[in-house]
């Protein structure tokens, strides 16, 4: 219990800092998402040019792998972004399905930048969707059960430090029949003979953590135990780390021109943009669908 509550307090003081930081500099480097893109094998060497275009990729991949349909009386109508960042997945969802998207993430600074972006696209409810965002908890969300057709979760669950009941608060949140899509990044599954990870995987795990303010991670495994738990259908995850493995050092091949490196010293991301430096090449660290 102490651990957990020191975890907690060292998460709330670090992550709004992080998070304050990063919408200009996601924005000048990424574009509209803040996520990780997908990279088919035939043409990583082409799409690895463009990275904007990946993250895109990577959306329409989790859709597909999620089997969301985008015939008229099956595609979702109701969706929420969970931990939307500058709400790039709101805005791309609501307009592929012409859906109502609520968007939320507990840093203010991230709203603010999500609503003043989707203003300057003109989205509003004369198109037949609408999108909005908020300030909420993910592990304690302001909203009725069963609310949304399509509850989405991208590459913002590695914040979140109780695994269950963030799980849970999806599921809770989510209408009968709808899907719940979890994009995440964990460590590689355990064998049978295995109680932890390697200690240089502890470590590589440990700076990733440190540099991004990530809780303690757990498996692909692990999150499937968790939503079996809770007696859900078609469960089915993948590990994508071969298709993501592409993203972060194009990544940081843009933000190392005269552009990004202002960008990153405007920001005051010089040390995280290290730190994830170190691990971009390693295996061990996958994402993918649960």
């Amino acid at each position: 219990m102490a651990a957990m509550t020191q975890e907690k307090a060292w998460m709330k003081k670090g992550l709004p800092e992080f998070q304050d930081a990063t919408p200009n500099l996601w924005k000048e480097i990424c574009g509209d998402h803040m996520h990780h893109g997908f990279y088919h094998h035939a043409d990583s060497a082409v799409s690895n040019s463009d990275h904007r275009l990946a993250q895109v990729r990577m959306i329409e991949e989790s859709l597909r792998f999620a089997g969301v349909s985008d015939e008229e009386d099956k595609k979702p109508k109701r969706v929420v972004d969970v931990g939307c960042g500058i709400g790039g997945s709101s805005r791309y969802l609501a307009r592929k399905y012409g859906a109502s998207c609520v968007g939320f993430t507990v840093n203010p600074v991230q709203v603010q930048r999500a609503q003043a972006l989707t203003a300057s696209q003109g989205l509003d409810d004369k198109f037949g969707y609408s999108v909005s965002f908020q300030v909420a908890d993910a592990l304690d969300q302001p909203f009725p059960d069963g609310q949304f057709d399509l509850v989405w979760s991208m590459d913002s669950e590695q914040h979140m430090a109780d695994k269950k009941k963030f799980v849970s608060e999806l599921a809770r949140v989510a209408a009968p029949g709808g899907t719940i899509i979890i994009v995440t990044w964990c460590h590689r599954d355990l064998s049978p003979s295995e109680k932890s990870l390697k200690r240089e995987e502890k470590a590589l795990m440990d700076k990733i953590s440190s540099a991004c303010y990530f809780p303690e991670s757990c498996s692909i495994a692990d999150y499937v135990k968790l939503l079996d738990s809770l007696s859900l259908q078609d469960i089915k995850a993948a590990d994508w780390s071969e298709y993501v493995a592409p993203f972060l050092p194009a990544l940081l091949r843009h933000a190392l021109t005269f552009k990004g490196i202002i960008s990153l010293l405007c920001s005051g991301m010089e040390r995280h943009k290290r730190s994830i430096g170190d691990a971009i090449d390693n295996p061990r660290v996958q994402d993918g669908p649960a």
